[in-house]
């Protein structure tokens, strides 16, 4: 266990968001989660979001930061006078993460840990982990201008740069400087963090090195025709030869 690290949960503790002992399943998943790069820089990222009121953080793609740095949050205590709001610019990855934070924290999803996206809000009363799209929280914006429900704002995948994301920056900037106490962090992936950390004052910066899985990226040299068609050549070279494996195929739209 690295220095970096708190004495996680035993068999045999109780959660404390549900008062009931942890199932084996959040055990196996546990150990899973110890693997990601995350996971090492937990003392740095509280220290982030505890020193300052704006941070921006970032790690690769898989580091984990995603999934964990809002557990992280809840689990420190962070969220004890609102919930903590993590935005994301699609519906499919509120839904998928929600999902995935809920089985890791070994709650049922739509209790202490849900999404909101259009027409659709799995949450209740006891959420405190709220994974949503951020033109939903701009649409809370209208209603709460002061974000009052929360605590922590996270706005995930900034480099996307969706013109929902833009307007929060811009509200969320006014919010904070009348409410001292709400915290705000900024994750992405690539993105050039100097000039964000100007933005929000100077805030302070974090990386999280590394990914779970080493990435070999490789280009086409000239501009293909049919991109469906290329991708399937380019499956069908990796199937025949590479070793056993599993083949993931992004298309867009």
């Amino acid at each position: 266990r690295s220095p970096g690290r708190s004495k996680g949960p035993s068999p045999g503790d109780s959660n404390p968001l549900t008062g009931k002992p942890y199932s084996k399943r959040f055990f196996e998943i546990l150990r899973t989660r110890e693997k990601l790069p995350c996971y090492d820089a937990r003392a740095d990222v509280l220290k982030l979001v505890r020193g300052s009121q704006t941070g921006v953080l970032i790690g690769e793609t898989g580091s984990g930061k995603t999934t964990q740095v809002p557990q992280f949050l809840l689990a420190d205590g962070l969220a004890a006078n609102g919930g903590i709001a993590v935005t994301q610019p699609r519906r499919v990855a509120a839904m998928s993460v929600a999902a995935r934070v809920a089985q890791e924290a070994d709650v049922e999803l739509g209790e202490q840990v849900g999404y909101l996206i259009r027409f659709e809000d799995v949450t209740s009363e006891s959420t405190k982990i709220k994974y949503m799209t951020d033109g939903m929280l701009l649409r809370e914006c209208m209603t709460d201008p002061m974000l009052s429900k929360y605590s922590i704002v996270v706005l995930d995948e900034a480099h996307e740069r969706t013109l929902s994301t833009d307007i929060l920056f811009g509200l969320l900037k006014e919010v904070l400087q009348k409410r001292p106490e709400l915290k705000c962090l900024v994750m992405s992936a690539t993105l050039e963090a100097e000039k964000f950390q100007e933005y929000w004052s100077d805030a302070p910066l974090l990386r999280i090195p590394g990914r779970m899985y080493a990435v070999e990226t490789f280009f086409s040299l000239r501009p293909q025709k049919d991109y469906v068609e290329s991708a399937i050549d380019v499956v069908c070279n990796i199937h025949q030869q590479e070793g056993p494996g599993d083949i993931l195929v992004f298309l867009c739209g």
